[in-house]
């Protein structure tokens, strides 16, 4: 059985570009599908195969997921997980039937995604300093917030994705898909200067990515994380704050200054409009407490 994970997962990395993070966490949730399924059928887990997992065993591995009290959104993950692996299966012949075409997954609560208030905003992405890492900083929080780009977006670019006299840069998101994205001109202004004045300090003389780290070699996303940490704390922030809500941040913005959904989607790279939806609860939520604050008989 494992050897056929890891034939999907280097489908993933290889032909969807999936993130590392994604990744990781689709190989551990079918470890744990693996485990539940050798011990339920009494077999090692090396001569478990797939054609012995049918729909009755998931419904099984979903009630002891429930019974262990796992979040929602980690089972319906966990659920996510191996109905892709058993498409993939299907597709190469392996299996005849998916058991999960027709389990739903578990209704998930609602959460409004956190974001930045603009002034936090502007705070963090010009907190960094003049030092060859700090301009490198700069501009790359200045991308981030400017393009509301993936972590694994922004970590994979290389130079040749950028085209900064047109304000464009080149990205791909999930399931290699190809988008340009538009960069204002401040944003422009900080990247040119990380790549002429400290970018030629830091990197590898054979290294085509824009973001490098103190070696010089391609930055990770652990590393963005990290320098993300790093300023927040410079700042104040107490919020917890990942690339991926300077992200959320970005939409929740441009939706306040009066741009339409539909843009934003294909700015966010998102397959469906319903998930841009989320940021309009944001907006809407943010337009009430400014109503209530407001309003002379909102006030008690």
């Amino acid at each position: 059985m494992y050897n056929l994970v890891d034939h999907f997962i280097n489908f993933l990395k290889v032909q969807k570009n999936f993130s590392d993070h994604t990744i990781e966490a689709y190989q551990k949730d079918l470890f744990e599908g693996i485990d539940f399924f050798s011990t339920v059928l009494n077999v090692c887990d090396e001569k478990l195969h797939p054609s012995q997992i049918d729909s009755r065993l998931f419904r099984n591995f979903l009630s002891h997921m429930q019974e262990r009290n796992l979040q929602r959104s980690t089972i319906a993950r966990r659920l996510a997980a191996w109905r892709t692996f058993f498409r993939f299966l299907y597709r190469e012949g392996l299996v005849q039937t998916n058991p999960l075409l027709r389990m739903a997954n578990p209704k998930q609560e609602k959460r409004l995604p956190k974001f930045l208030y603009q002034d936090e905003a502007k705070e963090l992405v010009e907190s960094p300093g003049n030092t060859p890492l700090g301009v490198r900083d700069r501009s790359l929080l200045e991308l981030l917030y400017a393009t509301g780009i993936r972590v694994s977006e922004l970590v994979a670019l290389d130079l040749y994705h950028l085209d900064l006299s047109r304000g464009y840069l080149r990205v791909w998101g999930k399931g290699s898909k190809e988008r340009l994205v538009p960069i204002h001109d401040r944003a422009v202004a900080a990247l040119k200067r990380y790549l002429t004045e400290a970018r030629p300090k830091l990197a590898q003389p054979d290294c085509p990515a824009v973001f490098v780290n103190y070696k010089g070699s391609r930055l990770s996303d652990r590393g963005v994380r990290k320098l993300i940490d790093k300023y927040c704390q410079q700042v104040g922030l107490t919020k917890n704050i990942s690339p991926h809500v300077i992200r959320h941040s970005f939409a929740t913005h441009l939706l306040d200054n009066g741009a339409d959904l539909r843009s934003v989607q294909e700015l966010l790279g998102h397959v469906s409009l319903s998930t841009t939806q989320i940021y309009t609860h944001v907006t809407k939520q943010k337009l009430k407490k400014i109503y209530h604050l407001s309003h002379p008989r909102a006030k008690f």
